[in-house]
């Protein structure tokens, strides 16, 4: 995976760095901002739905590597503290890699290392056209 497609577009837009990154740990970093917020002023869940999913995503890819690629199939992601202000920072660890799936657990806590939002996403691993098994006749 190529680090530098991975940190444009809608990753900038988060305004999200990149710590950490390995297909083990994935450590992602950045700053609410007024841009992220909710109308009551605190952070977006939709944030922390999309810094889950790519630090997953990131970690996903980088194990499979040149094997194939990786599609997030769904994504469970729970709220548990309201915040409005300062740096987070997002932790994605595997749970599960296997041939077909892998399941990525991602914790983001604030500066005091209290959890304030917690998911997991279970990724499809493709693979080239030409290392997949021919459908049952």
């Amino acid at each position: 995976m190529d680090m530098s497609t991975m940190a444009g577009g809608f990753f900038n837009l988060l305004g999200l760095e990149l710590d950490e990154v390995s297909g083990d740990r994935v450590t992602i970093r950045w700053q609410i901002r007024p841009e992220l917020q909710q109308p009551y002023g605190i952070l977006h869940g939709g944030v922390h739905c999309s810094v889950v999913e790519t630090a997953a995503s990131i970690g996903a890819a980088l194990w499979l590597g040149e094997r194939g690629q990786v599609v997030g199939v769904s994504n469970q992601t729970d709220f548990l503290r309201a915040v409005r202000e300062g740096e987070l920072v997002a932790v994605g660890t595997p749970v599960h890699r296997g041939r077909s799936q892998q399941l990525w657990q991602v914790e983001i806590t604030d500066v005091a290392g209290q959890l304030v939002a917690r998911g997991q996403v279970r990724l499809q691993n493709l693979y080239p056209a030409a290392d997949r098994p021919d459908p049952p006749s």
